[in-house]
């Protein structure tokens, strides 16, 4: 073993970044090839791996990024990097580093005692060259320790640590690597042990969903989940437009509420009573409505209303069966606020955040909250007659302000996006926004998210509005075997591969791209239509996106994920529900109480 050397290259803080179109500012990717962290909430820290090292670390929470990267430099220069799981049970990871007549494998974990994330380095050199450590801190103070020699070298086997807080990286150095990993992943591994798996996924995947779904909860806040630990396009660099922290590393509603249905089916029912918690007890406002996201704390971000996020909490406490006091006067706050909210159901945005208007997604949401919270009322003995008055009326309308008959598509009718006055069969125009360059007819904008009508028990699977939009969607924003969110969705790069954004300096078109989580959604529609078959099909296309280090993204182009969030917490949520929704021959989200309701 060599003398223990710190080795720090380059100590950067956080400092004004130049405009999207500056020649300087390049974002590190956000499609992550690893995410990981210690089941122990003594390690209050979370790591990502990129395409030549450790490409963000988060401290103390995961609304904080304290480090931008971290990387072997080989004679100053980087290598690429191909990451793989070293252990299929936990959330450690291995890189295959190359440079110009060099090669390394590193492995990742962090200490469960402290908050650490070590990397174990075995190097090989065609001659001698010197080994150094970049590390660019974002926030905060970080500390780097290595024990790699500073001399030329050949060969070199060592670790170097990232550490928060005077000795931590020292600290967890000196307990060496082999015992840290073993710790490390014996907790995983005992998280594993206790969850059911699925028999129709594939087992490597499955295991790495559930885990990767695990790590996104906070360890300070229980029960907050971020959407994805990645920093996208315009997110990465756009002070302005995300002046701390990218929207992704914060708490959705709508994700947590995807994530945690899919963690009661995979039997982690705690994940799912802490999510609930957190939605009613940091999340919900005075007059019951969850805001758009929140920090891990609960601290509101972006504050549009979205009425599907307020149901949220009213679907997940049915799903666990919560009907106490406490509970439901919470649920009975937001619960009266979607029955007040003005206009309702028209929301002021809808799931894809950008829009305003009658959504049939955000409508399926409204109504199977109202009908959920009712039964907890019943079955507490109290009356909820108001409550199923509001569902039954939206559920009869829907129809009437979301479907068109004079639309350019065919079969008719067919459920739009949305409309923005609830008269489907009118030529209004709106804006997609996202680089859209012109307005659009609401009636020639389609939508895959109307399925939520479907598996939430609102419509049936064979309604003859729900068959002709599935062939319209199909028809519109099917490609590659996996579907767009919505006709010219422009949330994605330009033509020529640059990033997302939205401060252009002059009009710049941008292309959305291939959702694998809607795919997992037709899977879920295809079982209740009877085409198990096909249900299964879209199980293996969601797999056949993952990357090597199985990270699931939220785009895809061309087989593989773009510079969209990966992992996508929702992605991963959307492969173990449609997984268990398989074994069991039907959605295990969908509540049956609104499904008997409806008739659906």
């Amino acid at each position: 073993m060599k003398p223990l050397a710190l080795v720090v290259l380059l100590l950067v803080m956080s400092a004004p970044i130049a405009r999207a179109d500056a020649p300087d500012v390049v974002p590190l990717p956000a499609d992550k090839q690893a995410f990981g962290t210690a089941r122990s909430a003594a390690s209050p820290v979370w790591f990502t791996l990129g395409h030549q090292g450790l490409s963000g670390i988060f401290h103390p929470d995961l609304s904080t990024p304290a480090t931008r990267e971290t990387r072997l430099l080989v004679d100053g220069e980087p290598g690429e990097a191909r990451t793989e799981p070293a252990d299929d049970r936990s959330l450690t990871f291995r890189q295959h580093v190359r440079g110009d007549g060099w090669q390394a494998e590193i492995t990742y974990v962090t200490d469960p005692q402290r908050a650490a994330v070590l990397a174990e380095v075995d190097f090989k050199a065609q001659r001698p060259v010197r080994l150094s450590i970049e590390h660019v801190p974002m926030k905060g103070s970080s500390e780097l320790v290595s024990s790699l020699p500073t001399e030329p070298v050949r060969r070199a086997h060592g670790t170097f640590a990232v550490g928060f807080g005077d000795g931590v990286a020292q600290a967890a150095l000196n307990r060496g690597f082999p015992a840290v990993a073993r710790e490390y992943a014996q907790g995983w591994h005992t998280y594993l042990d206790g969850l059911r798996r699925p028999k129709s996924a594939d087992r490597r995947l499955y295991d790495m969903s559930v885990m990767v779904l695990a790590a996104t909860e906070d360890k300070t806040h229980p029960g907050a989940s971020i959407a994805s630990p990645s920093f996208p396009w315009a997110f990465g660099f756009d002070r302005e437009l995300a002046p701390e922290l990218g929207p992704y590393a914060l708490v959705w509603p709508r994700d947590l509420y995807h994530v945690s249905t899919a963690m009661i089916a995979a039997g982690d029912v705690g994940f799912a009573q802490r999510a609930l918690d957190f939605m009613l007890t940091e999340q919900q406002q005075p007059d019951g409505h969850l805001p758009q996201n929140t920090r891990v704390d609960g601290t509101p971000v972006w504050l549009k209303v979205q009425l599907d996020q307020v149901a949220a909490p009213l679907l997940l406490a049915w799903h666990l069966g919560r009907q106490d006091k406490s509970t439901v006067d919470s649920l009975r706050r937001s619960a009266d606020y979607l029955l007040a909210y003005p206009n309702a159901p028209f929301s002021e945005q809808e799931r894809w955040e950008n829009q305003d208007g009658y959504s049939p997604a955000t409508i399926a949401s409204a109504v199977a909250g109202l009908v959920c919270f009712a039964d907890l009322l019943q079955r507490n003995g109290q009356n909820a007659d108001r409550y199923l008055a509001a569902a039954d009326s939206w559920q009869r309308q829907v129809e009437g302000w979301t479907a068109t008959r004079t639309g350019p598509y065919e079969p008719k009718p067919y459920y739009l996006r949305l409309t923005k006055d609830g008269q489907p069969d009118a030529a209004t125009k709106y804006n997609l926004g996202d680089n859209n360059p012109t307005d659009i007819d609401q009636r020639a904008v389609v939508d895959p998210s109307f399925l939520e009508l479907v598996r939430l028990g609102v419509k049936r699977a064979d309604d003859p509005v729900v068959r002709n939009t599935v062939r319209v969607v199909d028809q519109q924003l099917k490609e590659q075997g996996y579907w767009h969110r919505f006709t010219q969705d422009g949330y994605g790069e330009t033509a020529d591969g640059r990033p997302w954004g939205i401060n252009w300096p002059t009009p710049t078109r941008t292309y959305g791209r291939l959702w694998p989580l809607l795919t997992g959604e037709r899977g879920e529609y295809e079982l209740l239509a009877g085409d198990r078959a096909s249900a299964a099909k879209r199980l293996r296309e969601i797999a056949a996106t993952a990357n090597s280090g199985l990270m699931l993204p939220e785009q895809v182009w061309n087989g593989r994920g773009t510079g969209a969030a990966t992992p996508l917490a929702w992605t991963h949520a959307q492969y173990v529900r449609l997984a268990w929704s398989l074994d069991a021959g039907r959605p295990v989200e969908r509540p049956d109480v609104v499904a008997n309701r409806y008739g659906s």
